[in-house]
């Protein structure tokens, strides 16, 4: 396998919701950065973006999953709720699951891609 082989979790509810490794991650700095901002700049997301991500996930869940404050730097921010940790840690561990029980299959797969090109040619390339 490579060293960029793998299993990537993504949870689709119907048209509500796709919650997949952004949504965790963002969660998840959120709570350590306690600033949706800091999130998304520690992401390398515009301010709107990170917001409008939290906004879907709160608008989805019940109770929302990340509970801010306003008030600029002094007195704003942001944190995760009790729904919001429950969530991003059945997510991750929804991952460690994956990752575990489809090592296997994984390699399975992985076994039969082409090998990496060499010299930057490809099958394609004229010379």
């Amino acid at each position: 396998m490579t060293d960029d082989t793998r299993i990537q979790l993504r949870l689709h509810f119907g048209d509500q919701l796709t919650f997949g490794p952004g949504k965790a991650d963002l969660l998840a700095l959120i709570a350590e950065k306690g600033s949706i901002a800091a999130a998304g700049r520690a992401m390398d997301m515009s301010y709107k973006r990170a917001w409008s991500l939290v906004a879907d996930m709160n608008a989805a869940f019940d109770p929302p999953l990340v509970q801010s404050s306003r008030g600029g730097s002094a007195q704003g921010g942001a944190k995760v709720t009790a729904a919001g940790a429950d969530v991003l840690a059945q997510f991750r561990g929804l991952e460690a699951l994956l990752r575990q029980s489809g090592a296997a299959e994984l390699a399975a797969i992985a076994r039969h891609l082409r090998p990496p090109a060499q010299g930057g040619l490809s099958g394609t390339d004229v010379e």
